[in-house]
């Protein structure tokens, strides 16, 4: 007797099993996405304020200001970081306003 009930449920017992494993992976793998996301945005954000501050720099050591420096930090973040700035930068603004507060940071 207890066998056969046995044998009448192992089949959804079965599959509630197989539900529950695939929430289980399911919500593994959101949280895995969230955090390596977060990582690799969060080295990219490093990356580029690292090249922007080497860029501001070499331009305030070269003695250079205005356009012709903000330039120069552009430049050297775009060859150094391009990765970064695809996945960060919305447009060329953001890119001219970043490398200005950097050049005033380090000319104080």
């Amino acid at each position: 007797m207890l066998s056969e009930i046995f044998e009448a449920i192992a089949p959804h017992l079965l599959e509630a099993f197989g539900a529950l494993l695939t929430l289980a992976l399911g919500w593994l793998s959101v949280t895995a996405k969230r955090k390596f996301g977060l990582d690799i945005e969060a080295r990219h954000r490093e990356a580029l304020h690292s090249a922007l501050t080497t860029g501001a720099r070499l331009a305030l050591d070269g003695k250079l200001d205005g356009d012709a420096a903000k330039n120069l930090v552009i430049d050297y973040a775009r060859k150094s970081v391009p990765d970064a700035i695809r996945a960060l930068v919305s447009d060329d603004g953001v890119l001219w306003r970043l490398a200005e507060a950097k050049l005033r940071e380090l000319a104080r």
